[in-house]
């Protein structure tokens, strides 16, 4: 017998196996000795009563043997000689794409301008350190892209999109724990990703594939209206039967090049703001109802939004017990992002709080830019935030109650941003449009959420990356760009993706689609 089951289970005994099982075994009316495994399917945390409990959903097995489902890497075979694609970008969709098609008997040459993960650390380093942005190598380029060290949170609301326990299982099978595949929130943490990425990129070369760092792809070969490899570092030619363009939210000059071979690009929504801190002891009494958090919660996180004059206010990317770090690309420009180690023991909590930006929010940007109008409208700000601070990667910013008040801080707390803030008119230095709904939007977030609006809270700006400007349009069923043959525009960078997990099942999912169009042209 196998039986599904819900239980209760206080955090002090979330650790005691036996005491789960007899849980389990109560709800499914049995002696705790007719249980031969209780087997975890779904792990959360339910902190809305006046103490949390976690919430379990388990399937018991009586009488039967749990059987777990066979690795998906013991179906790859070699694909050495295969036919090759070349996937550009080595992120989360890249990397996923890249293992689906070896599953599919394909050849995956993954290009990618920035480092292997390890050497990345190193420019990650001189941008916290000394202000020194490196253009091909930062906290958004790279091997494993911007989300190997900006968090490693698996949470996705794109159930719709593709086959998330696919993903996750990867992931474990490629270093990550097991945990993942249970918890509602699933996270890794910027101190083991790397390892997983790198594995990954092991398993790619182990099965035939290849992967490519310091190669910059700088022009398409383009025939007939079917694109035939790339142009790397302005001078070597690569040819492939298709390529995957999965180059990431920030890789602005491939949106260049785009419209330079007149492929068809196209503004679209995104969100900017700022990044908000708060003690993380504040959150957990908070969210958990108690003055210390119990040794066996983890550091508590919230998801805040409303609605102020017709545009969404919401909380992004929240990152408990993490850390604020900068995330630009290109030198004078000033950009933040949030990440958290596996443990997210750090005394901070930080989240994107930002506001939606639509077309008729930078007319004249876009009037002047077409479909550039959302990237200069983002790039703008970014300058401005820079070029009022001191030339490095310092960030402006505001107590959140001084904030609002439209008034300089005379004090900052203490910031978890490792080069460090200033005081700074940081409502002036935004958008008035942008500045003006997260004065109000924090405010009612105040109200959702008692302890929120306090002085302890700091501003920082300016969150920008939240998504690509710019949308790289394809067709909804060949995942191919309508203008140009072979050519596969994917994840966050094409506009069809937002995080980890998203990205890497749009990867699977346009790999999928290459094999069926080569499979239809041979």
């Amino acid at each position: 017998m196998r039986k599904e089951v819900e239980i209760k289970v206080h955090p002090s005994d979330i650790k005691d196996e036996q005491k789960v099982l007899k849980k389990a075994a109560r709800k499914c009316q049995l002696h705790p000795k007719a249980v031969d495994e209780v087997v975890h399917l779904r792990r959360s945390i339910d902190a809305r009563g006046r103490e949390p409990f976690y919430r379990l959903r388990v399937a018991v097995f009586s009488g039967e043997q749990y059987q777990p489902e066979a690795a998906i890497l013991d179906g790859f075979q070699s694909v050495s000689d295969a036919r090759e694609v070349l996937v550009v970008g080595a992120g989360p969709a890249g990397y996923f794409a890249a293992l689906e098609l070896i599953e599919q008997g394909l050849k995956p040459i993954v290009l990618d301008r920035g480092k292997p993960v390890r050497e990345r650390r190193r420019d990650l380093r001189a941008i916290q350190q000394f202000g020194q942005v490196h253009p091909d190598s930062n906290y958004c380029f790279g091997e494993g892209g911007a989300g190997t060290y900006s968090d490693g949170k698996l949470y996705t609301r794109s159930h719709k999109r593709g086959n998330i326990e696919k993903a996750l299982r990867l992931l474990v099978e490629h270093g990550a724990t097991s945990d993942i595949l249970v918890d509602a929130h699933p996270h890794i943490g910027s101190n083991k990703l790397p390892k997983i990425v790198a594995n990954i990129r092991a398993t790619i070369e182990a099965y035939g594939g290849e992967v490519h760092f310091g190669t910059k792809v700088t022009d398409f070969l383009l025939r007939d209206g079917t694109i035939k490899g790339v142009i790397i570092n302005d001078k070597q030619s690569r040819y492939a039967d298709a390529v995957i363009l999965a180059t990431g939210h920030s890789a602005r000059d491939i949106y260049s090049l785009l419209q330079q071979k007149n492929i068809t690009i196209e503004a679209k929504p995104f969100a900017l703001g700022v990044r908000i801190e708060h003690p993380q002891a504040l959150i957990d009494s908070v969210q958990y109802k108690q003055k210390e958090r119990d040794e066996n919660l983890p550091a508590s996180s919230y998801r805040l939004a409303c609605q102020v004059k017709e545009r969404g206010v919401f909380s992004f990317c929240m990152c408990p017990g993490g850390l604020v770090v900068p995330a630009a690309t290109a030198p004078g420009e000033l950009v933040v992002n949030g990440m958290s180690m596996s443990r997210r023991d750090s005394a901070f909590a930080n989240s994107g709080t930002v506001v939606a930006v639509n077309e008729e929010d930078m007319t004249a940007y876009t009037d002047k830019y077409g479909a550039f109008g959302g990237l200069e409208f983002q790039k703008s700000v970014e300058q401005t935030v820079f070029q009022f601070g001191t030339g490095d990667q310092r960030a402006p910013a505001q107590r959140l109650v001084d904030f609002v008040k439209g008034k300089v801080s005379t004090s900052l707390p203490k910031t978890s941003y490792i080069p460090g803030v200033y005081a700074a008119p940081l409502h002036q230095l935004l958008p008035d449009f942008i500045s003006k709904r997260l004065q109000h939007g924090v405010q009612q977030f105040g109200r959702q959420m008692r302890g929120y609006y306090t002085q302890d809270a700091v501003v920082i700006g300016t969150e920008s990356r939240t998504s690509s400007p710019v949308r790289i349009p394809r067709n909804r069923q060949t995942y191919m760009h309508e203008d140009v043959e072979a050519l596969f525009p994917c994840g966050e960078g094409a506009g069809f993706a937002g995080g980890i997990i998203s990205a890497a099942m749009d990867g699977q999912n346009v790999a999928r689609a290459v094999e069926r169009y080569l499979n239809s042209t041979t």
